[in-house]
């Protein structure tokens, strides 16, 4: 007997909120300073901003943008928003005013919520944006522009659009569901270090499915007090604004990631868990505020693989380190490095090595594939054919995924569409190998890769040698042109405070952890490297000075 229709419920997490207020209603959900916010007021705000779009025109499908760091109005967007039926695009708070026009453009965005401190990046392109009508303004409380005064429409002023409970005409709240657990409820927009950036279309299904992941990979329960160190506008915080709010745990924000604000946050609320790249980790480590835990933090770090030695030296001060990995096409992360219970009686350095790979599929993922494409000069995409490499760790191939959690598309960009999925599988453009116990490796990304002499070097592995060095805090390892062999690797180090080395010395130091003809010719001792908002290294920055004119290299 087939089950009727109304046995099935299309999976959103607009669920999540309606239930944690109907169980935790006078339970903090979110702290932002002074302020706090429960779970019956957080859903009552999603209420009242849902409604205030819908009087304001926003209609199903319709694109919200918001520009904003990680304060209470950005948690209460990504359920407000979609619950008046319409699709959250939150902007990268670091991009040029151009970056965002083009993001507002290009996503036909209708309305726009800018935070005042960000003002200066959209008041050049506030009178030629194509599908903008209006732009909100919010002054955050904590925010360098407390107590000001804004011109045109205010935050307040959307939400007073929204009345209160039983004020707008259908005098009852909206529903927390959909009609169709496939439509968009977020578009995020890539970095396009490598072009225009695209606009990856997530839908409540995956959304749902992803909070659950994080939930059980991440140990979260209903006493988690999650500090926001990572933007929500990566991934949707990968995630996270759903998946805390499903455990009724507690959301404390951040507005900008310092070592000295985490440590005070951590001292007053007793954080349990946060999220973040391994630079934002390495930021925390190195405060003068840092100290040992007498409680472990649970960080879940991905973006690049972690070092062992910062695995090593993570655990020492009282962290427990998840490290997943994925991409913005995958709603954040899609594989964890799923612990064994048999690396607890290995040798440190053995085991830490193990917890920095990318492991397998999360528990809602399927899992993932190391392949070796054929038949990319096909004119359909969907003929080409995928060979797994064999599970040897040594075999490299690009890491591929599907299902899920992996996205509907790019927004307006069939052709980038296809090309993405060619085979059937989203490709990662990243490389690694298969192990043979089923853990995937990443070696690098497919453009990152060194070719010397035709030989392949993974810059990831000459990393993690550099960083192995007592005085290196961060390390980034690129080709650079070489007359003999092509290109050669060569490193770019950031030193701890306090401490000295020789480039040689580096060097020797890397000859002696891995194979000597993958180690650096040169190693250029810099105060900083170049990262983007979530943390990650801009390699083809450093590349683009090495290379000079030579704007594509040997192999495309």
């Amino acid at each position: 007997m087939d089950a009727p229709e109304t046995w099935i419920t299309p999976l959103t997490p607009l669920a999540f909120l309606r239930r944690s207020a109907d169980v935790y209603p006078d339970k903090t959900a979110i702290v932002h300073g002074a302020e706090r916010m429960s779970y019956a007021q957080f859903a009552a705000e999603a209420q009242r901003l849902a409604r205030a779009l819908r009087a304001s025109g926003i209609g199903p499908g319709d694109r919200v943008a918001c520009l904003l760091p990680n304060v209470p109005p950005m948690l209460v967007a990504h359920f407000g928003v979609p619950l008046a039926g319409a699709v959250l695009v939150a902007v990268n708070t670091r991009l040029s005013s151009e970056e965002v026009r083009y993001i507002l453009d290009h996503s036909q965005a209708s309305v726009l919520v800018v935070d005042s401190a960000l003002r200066g990046t959209v008041e050049p392109i506030a009178g030629s944006l194509e599908t903008v009508r209006e732009i909100v303004n919010l002054v955050d409380p904590q925010g360098p522009d407390a107590g000001a005064s804004v011109d045109g429409t205010s935050w307040d002023d959307l939400l007073a659009r929204g009345g209160e409970s039983g004020e707008h005409a259908d005098g009852e709240d909206l529903a927390w569901e959909v009609a169709d657990e496939r439509s968009t409820i977020s578009i995020n927009y890539t970095s396009g270090t490598t072009g225009r950036p695209k606009g990856v279309q997530y839908h409540h299904r995956g959304a749902y499915l992803n909070s659950f992941g994080e939930i059980v990979h991440s140990y979260h329960d209903p006493s988690t007090v999650y500090l926001w160190t990572l933007p929500m506008f990566h991934c949707n915080g990968w995630c996270t604004p759903w998946a805390i709010t499903a455990i009724g745990g507690t959301h404390v924000c951040l507005r900008e990631v310092r070592g000295d604000a985490i440590w005070a946050l951590i001292g007053e609320h007793r954080v349990t868990h946060l999220n973040g790249a391994p630079t934002v980790v390495t930021t925390i480590m190195n405060a003068a505020e840092a100290r040992t835990l007498d409680y472990a933090l649970v960080v879940t770090t991905a973006g690049a693989p972690p070092s062992p030695t910062t695995i090593l030296e993570m655990e020492k001060m009282g962290f427990r380190i998840v490290h997943v990995y994925g991409l913005t096409e995958t709603y954040g992360p899609y594989s964890v490095c799923q612990w064994q219970e048999e690396w607890r009686g290995l040798e440190e350095h053995a085991r830490a090595k193990l917890q920095a790979r990318q492991g397998v599929g999360m528990l809602q993922c399927e899992p993932l594939r190391v392949v070796e494409t054929l038949g990319e000069d096909v004119a359909d995409w969907a003929s080409v054919q995928l060979v797994d490499v064999p599970h040897d760790g040594e075999t490299m191939g690009e890491i591929v995924m599907r299902g899920n959690n992996v996205m509907s598309g790019y927004f307006r960009d069939p052709d980038a569409t296809a090309k993405a999925f060619a085979g059937g599988w989203y490709h990662s453009g990243d490389l690694g190998v298969m192990h043979p116990d089923g853990y995937v490796e990443l070696r690098d990304r497919a453009k990152d890769v060194v070719i010397s002499g035709g030989e392949n070097i993974s810059t990831v592995e000459v990393e993690q040698a550099v960083l192995s060095h007592p005085a290196v805090l961060e390390a980034a390892v690129v080709g650079v042109p070489d007359e003999q062999w092509g290109e050669r690797p060569k490193a770019f180090v950031v030193l701890r405070q306090g401490q000295s080395a020789e480039p040689g010395a580096i060097i020797d130091h890397v000859k002696g952890a891995i194979a000597r003809y993958k180690a650096p010719r040169d190693v250029e001792i810099v105060e900083d490297l170049p990262k983007t908002s979530t943390g990650k290294i801009q390699k083809f920055e450093l590349r683009a000075k090495e290379w000079g004119d030579a704007t594509t290299r040997i192999r495309g």
